[in-house]
């Protein structure tokens, strides 16, 4: 029997694309419309026809969490609702955190976080997947790149114990020998060093993390949680609003995903992983972090595990891939068809090729082949 209840959300049919919610006396207020969050990609659109043959009539389906698929997000709906209209699809981007709470208290019909869920945490949720638990379905990859803003600085190049060091306060300004040593043609200036990380909880801030642990583990020492552990600076709530603050203050340094780098011209490191040159972030580079994880999820699960030591050349070791979180059993029955619609076309062919347009990294076919495959036996 499936407990799940609506009566938690009013949804608001006023359009169709992105969605705006906001807490009220307990409810989650969903307003499906088109100018919900995050910039609009004018990208190429999908041919309607070419999806058409996998829309359902109707349904309903928010969504919630990550900001690093924000702006992907934007653009999917935008295609699929051209598509598939009348279904409507809202997602709200308040963070990894957020989502996966609204997700696991039934709020949402998936959630979107740049972390997996738990296994420990991904059974026994009751009301939200009854006779079933709670599944990560990577959809969209991409790199954390660090932003930087230092006057006269256009190339920068850092590694995994210096960014470290940055990030924990024990390298304050911009001219410290440690940067000097990697930038011997750079005319670094004595300019304090203001390290902004996330405010909320995230999913970015989860695997930036895990990048300092894995890569520099003697240098970092705080374990990779969704809430930042070193040692306090600047913060800021969201990718977004991390982006802006960089862009705006001299002598700062920051991470977020590539698209809020490229959306605000924001220069970006180069890592030093011990390949033949250091890395810099792009979609291609990004795909091959990705390409070398491993699948360590069980059954439908598909949770991924980076190696964030790798030397490889032309690989990017600061990677996330957002999963979107969904039931394999238990869904809602009224949306189930719109959601399967949906996460498929977000996994096929057509919703994977535009990724790189907008700064996004393509998943390997391989996994998403198997994300498509996982999708269809949602009940």
């Amino acid at each position: 029997m499936q407990h799940r209840s609506k009566s938690r959300s009013l949804f608001l049919p006023l359009g169709a694309a992105a969605a705006v919610a906001a807490a009220t006396g307990g409810a989650l207020i969903w307003v499906w419309g088109v100018s919900g969050f995050g910039a609009a990609q004018d990208k190429p659109s999908v041919t309607p026809t070419l999806l058409r043959s996998g829309c359902t009539k109707k349904g309903q389906v928010p969504g919630s969490g990550s900001t690093a698929q924000q702006n992907v997000m934007k653009y999917w709906i935008k295609q699929y609702q051209q598509a598939c209209s009348p279904v409507q699809i809202a997602y709200n981007p308040v963070g990894s955190g957020a989502g996966v709470a609204q997700f696991l208290r039934g709020d949402t019909s998936f959630g979107g976080s740049d972390s997996p869920v738990k296994p420990e945490n991904a059974k026994g949720l009751g009301r939200v997947c009854s006779g079933g638990r709670a599944i990560n379905l990577p959809m969209v990859g991409g790199s954390i790149a660090i932003g930087y803003n230092v006057p006269g600085v256009n190339d920068l190049v850092l590694d995994a114990q210096t960014l470290a060091k940055i990030f924990d306060a024990r390298i304050t300004t911009w001219d410290d020998p440690a940067i000097r040593k990697l930038n011997s043609d750079a005319e670094l200036p004595s300019l304090p060093i203001r390290a902004v990380h996330r405010s909320d909880d995230s999913g970015t801030t989860q695997n930036f993390q895990a990048y300092l642990a894995g890569a520099a583990p003697k240098v970092w020492p705080y374990p990779a949680e969704k809430a930042w552990q070193g040692h306090t600076g600047d913060s800021a709530a969201g990718s977004d609003a991390v982006a802006s603050t960089v862009n705006s203050t001299t002598g700062s340094i920051g991470y977020f995903e590539l698209s809020f780098a490229s959306r605000l011209s924001i220069n970006t490191v180069r890592i030093d992983t011990g390949a033949s040159a250091p890395v810099t972030a792009t979609t291609k580079t990004a795909s091959a972090g990705i390409a070398a994880a491993k699948l360590v999820g069980t059954g439908k699960d598909m949770t991924l595990k980076f190696d964030y030591r790798t030397s490889a050349d032309g690989t990017y070791p600061i990677v996330l891939v957002t999963y979107e979180i969904v039931c394999d059993k238990g869904n809602l029955p009224d949306s189930l068809p719109a959601l399967k619609s949906f996460l498929a076309y977000t996994a096929s062919e057509q919703g994977q090729e535009a990724l790189s347009e907008i700064h996004y990294a393509p998943l390997p076919e391989s996994i998403a082949a198997e994300v498509r495959k996982v999708v269809s036996t949602l009940s």
